[in-house]
């Protein structure tokens, strides 16, 4: 499957950070941090996702670099883009959406 980068207009949406930047890691059994192609940290974020009509989703965005945020922050990703992805094993198929932002401000510092 071939990841093409889906654009997401943040425009309608509210985001909140719900739980601090971490490491995103490669392989939990060895702690293998991962890095983007120039070598920076990527990090995760987990936030919720508030739509016009007040249905909220919980995500995780990934970013290169530690974001200036914190816990309970309205937020607001910038260059924010979905890949789909998906992964067969043992006769089973899982898929999902995972998230990508070039950067991730609080929300004031996006407008």
């Amino acid at each position: 499957m071939r990841n093409i980068p889906i654009p997401v207009d943040t425009a309608k949406l509210q985001f909140t950070c719900v739980k601090a930047a971490r490491p995103r890691l490669v392989n939990k059994d060895t702690g293998e941090i991962k890095t983007d192609k120039n070598g920076q940290t990527v990090y995760e974020i987990t936030m919720t996702v508030e739509d016009e009509s007040g249905r909220i989703e919980l995500v995780k965005i990934a970013t290169s670099g530690e974001p200036a945020i914190v816990a309970g922050q309205e937020v607001t990703p910038v260059d924010l883009v979905g890949y789909v992805w998906e992964i067969s094993q043992g006769g089973s198929t899982r898929w999902g959406i995972s998230y990508r932002a070039a950067s991730i401000v609080p929300a004031m510092a996006g407008l």
